[in-house]
């Protein structure tokens, strides 16, 4: 039947099956809903899904599931054992690491500063080798000068006493002559023998 009521702006249209299910017939009760066996539908979807549970506890689906649900917390705990192992010794290791980072970092300090201590001794060495071989060398120069004048003054000498040797050989050429030289070897000779 044909539903003949107007349709007001701004409402939806009704569906005609669903108006046509309300009324059949002038006005005669609702119809009546299908049953099957004796069952609704509800009590029919409720029936099945009780024959259904019972078919899963009737195969022991829930303690297959168990199982399952228990062999992967066995899995999980023994992944998480793994990992606090893993954990462990990764914490040594970073504790022996950091304890061999501090030993090498003192190592170094020790040798910088022992490199420090033999720089120092050797500066002070070389300074004490600069300040000895400056006074050798200066002693050196010193008696070097020494003898260079000692040489000169010797050459000096020499030199003035050739030099008075040959004005005293001119002297005495100019000056005595052959008497004057007799007696002076006679005066010697008397001298001698008088000793």
């Amino acid at each position: 039947m044909a539903n003949t009521h107007p349709v007001e702006p701004g409402q939806p249209a009704e569906h005609p099956e669903a108006v046509a299910s309300v009324q059949h017939d002038g006005g005669e009760a609702a119809h009546a809903e299908p049953t099957a066996f004796g069952l609704t539908a509800p009590m029919f979807i409720s029936l099945a899904m009780l024959v259904v549970i019972a078919i899963f506890i009737w195969k022991k689906v829930p303690a297959a599931i168990g199982k399952a649900l228990d062999s992967k917390i066995g899995v999980i705990r023994q992944q998480l054992a793994e990992a606090e192992s893993l954990r462990k010794d990764a914490e040594a290791l970073k504790a022996e690491y950091l304890a061999k980072t501090q030993a090498a970092d003192s190592e170094a300090a020790s040798i910088v500063e022992r490199a420090r201590h033999e720089a120092e001794a050797i500066v002070a060495q070389a300074r004490e080798n600069a300040d000895a071989l400056v006074e050798r060398r200066q002693r050196m120069a010193e008696d070097k000068i020494a003898a260079e004048e000692r040489a000169a003054l010797d050459q000096l000498r020499a030199t003035t006493a050739n030099a008075a040797r040959e004005a005293a050989a001119q002297l005495i050429r100019q000056r005595v002559d052959a008497a004057a030289d007799e007696a002076l070897v006679g005066d010697a000779i008397r001298s001698i023998g008088a000793r």
